[in-house]
């Protein structure tokens, strides 16, 4: 539909998003040819594993359903009594190849596509309603291919029934020959052996429809290059809202870092273009932390709110370009920067000494021994 009204070809692959509506619409990948080919497999398989079990138990059945007493020929109740056990014995006979079926039964649908439990897929619709649209279906390019599987599983199964029907007709004219007990034995196997061979057959099949499932349904999902645009709009956001989302939690993030400069030790500068507030608390095992850095207004503005909490500000341009760009926020410094950066934590204990008149006025660092790899220029 989408094709036809916008002219434009399903080329891409549907996204994880149109994966995931179309799971919960109940649109996934399925094969009726691989459910029978379990179900055929698993009947086939239990009934020559649990063939004996199911033999024994009808022989049971049949010599206590003929060899009665004569007084419970004439006993209504004893007669309801034999037919409950007989039925109880059987079902206890049987109750293992059922189990292995019915587990088939479940396997075999969620195979291919998984399990899904879909409401929408339940709900009724007044499109399947539609007589246009079920002709439609019917004389579609899917319907046609239906066509031929069930025509290919009539022609591959019927003759390989054939087959097989003269292949063991020795033993099935031989059957009428022999006991009931031994007879009913000797027909289970050949029917197990018959399931079994028609059930490879239908292998085959399924093996040529699972690939077939999984190219319809994934060429059903495609989507046009609009439709992958327009669903990364709805869910991404517009790029004018992303943008402003953006300014806010950039704003957010500054108004934050500038809250903790005041609990700054020392802030060192460029001094114009870079400001770098360090945090290092005395007595600590960790290294000084970087509590916020800008540049330009940014770093104006850090210098300002230092100069107003009284926070002392030392020149410095190579040590603070390489906190700068080798420090994020909140992080301690590079272990190559600890001996420039206690010159500078001494140098600011000294200011405060001085500024409480208990020692003489300190001499600014000179020179910081910055490592090569760690200087940015």
């Amino acid at each position: 539909m989408a094709e036809e009204e916008t002219g434009q070809e399903k080329t891409e692959e549907p996204t994880a998003k149109r994966l995931k509506d179309a799971r919960e619409k109940g649109d996934i990948a399925r094969s009726k040819e691989l459910t029978t080919t379990v179900l055929l497999l698993a009947a086939a398989m239990g009934l020559m594993v649990f063939g004996p079990q199911v033999g024994l138990g009808m022989e049971r059945v049949m010599r206590r359903s003929f060899d009665l007493d004569r007084r419970d020929l004439f006993d209504p109740a004893m007669m309801f009594d034999h037919l409950g056990a007989a039925v109880i014995e059987m079902l206890w006979a049987v109750l293992a190849f059922y189990a292995v079926v019915f587990i088939a039964a479940i396997v075999g649908p969620i195979a291919l596509g998984g399990w899904n439990f879909s409401m929408k897929a339940m709900a009724p619709k007044a499109s399947r309603l539609d007589p246009l649209a079920g002709l439609k279906r019917m004389f579609a390019l899917k319907a046609l291919i239906e066509l031929l599987k069930a025509l290919a599983k009539f022609l591959v199964v019927g003759a390989l029934c054939v087959v097989i029907l003269l292949l063991q007709e020795p033993d099935l004219l031989g059957m009428g020959n022999e006991d009931i007990i031994p007879a009913m034995r000797h027909g289970l196997e050949v029917l197990s052996w018959a399931i079994l061979w028609m059930c490879a057959t239908m292998i085959l099949i399924a093996a040529v429809d699972v690939p077939f499932q999984l190219h319809d349904h994934n060429k059903k999902l495609k989507m046009t290059l609009q439709e992958v645009k327009d669903e990364m709009k709805s869910t991404e956001g517009k790029p004018e809202v992303k943008g402003r989302i953006r300014q806010l939690q950039y704003e957010m993030s500054q108004r934050r870092m500038m809250s903790e400069v005041p609990k700054a030790d020392v802030v060192i500068t460029n001094p114009e273009h870079y400001s770098v507030a360090l945090k290092y608390s005395e007595g600590g095992t960790g290294a000084p932390l970087l509590i916020a850095k800008g540049v330009d207004q940014t770093a104006l503005k850090i210098r300002e709110i230092a100069i107003a909490h009284d926070i002392p500000i030392l020149a410095a341009p190579p040590l603070a370009r390489a906190i700068y760009f080798n420090t994020e926020l909140d992080e301690e410094i590079p272990e190559g920067l600890y001996i420039a950066v206690a010159q500078v934590l001494a140098y600011v204990y000294q200011l405060r000494e001085y500024r409480a008149r208990r020692a003489s006025r300190p001499e600014k660092p000179g020179d910081y021994a910055i490592p090569d790899e760690l200087r940015h220029d």
